[in-house]
């Protein structure tokens, strides 16, 4: 077997370390002199294996500071039941998940008229670059970025739902607002990819260097078309997605033992 290079060494001990917490979230790990003394290797081989680290989002690097263990507190977000009007909701789907966790929400909007993007106008049906509203959020998990949420409704919609185009919040969250006026989505079809993130995407989201990011792409449907577009971008390493499909009893069972 080949050995592995010496800076591949050093990076694979800390990431271990790191992961068996004897270095946690927010400690500061030993300077570069120190580690290199360790592992009896130059400063250099030490400083390109911390960067492989750093690369991959465990930790962080400060000028004249050293490196530390990067925080995760990590948001759990049940997808199944997001937007899922059946279960008792205080405001819009977010402020009630994020509530319900002890967290606090936060969110910013921007409601534009504009073409739909290729992609979207695939999925809603629409002719490429017809007119749509994008309802835009930038939420916050205790202040923190949480993610970015881009949903596009067609112009046909929006003159059915006024609401939609206007600026500002929709208190009781678009979904809801849509069932009483008598748009009902009864299913939606979800597609999930990761990927690493554009400057602007890293800018909103406060992203270090080696974090992808995660895109949640959800259409909606009524009983006969599409009614909104969903794109939603995820901070890959504070977010984590889950969905319950059929009989879970055992597993409540389970957890309560």
């Amino acid at each position: 077997m080949t050995k592995q290079p010496k800076y591949r060494q050093v990076a694979d001990a800390l990431r271990r370390e790191i992961v068996n917490e004897v270095y946690r979230p927010g400690e500061r790990l030993p300077s570069e002199s120190e580690l290199s003394a360790r592992f009896d290797a130059s400063r250099n081989t030490v400083r390109s294996g911390l960067s492989q680290l750093v690369s991959e989002g465990l930790i962080s690097s400060s000028q004249g500071l050293g490196y530390e263990v990067r925080t995760h507190e990590v948001f759990e977000l049940n997808a199944s039941r997001f937007e899922n009007l059946s279960f008792p909701q205080n405001g819009d789907a977010y402020s009630t998940d994020v509530t319900n966790a002890g967290r606090r929400p936060h969110q910013t909007f921007r409601v534009e008229i504009l073409p739909a993007p290729g992609d979207v106008a695939e999925r809603l049906k629409v002719e490429p670059a017809s007119r749509a509203v994008l309802r835009f959020c930038h939420r916050f998990v205790d202040d923190v970025p949480w993610s970015t949420q881009a949903t596009y409704y067609p112009s046909w919609l929006a003159d059915k739902a006024p609401r939609l185009a206007e600026p500002g919040d929709i208190a009781e969250g678009t979904t809801r607002y849509l069932a009483d006026r008598g748009i009902e989505q009864i299913g939606y079809f979800d597609e999930i990819a990761t990927r690493m993130p554009t400057p602007d995407e890293a800018r909103l989201l406060e992203i270090g260097a080696g974090v992808p990011i995660l895109i949640w792409m959800r259409t909606g449907y009524s009983a006969d078309r599409p009614i909104r577009c969903t794109v939603t971008t995820f901070r890959g390493d504070l977010n984590r997605m889950n969905y319950e499909i059929g009989d879970l009893s055992a597993r409540s069972e389970n957890e309560s033992q």
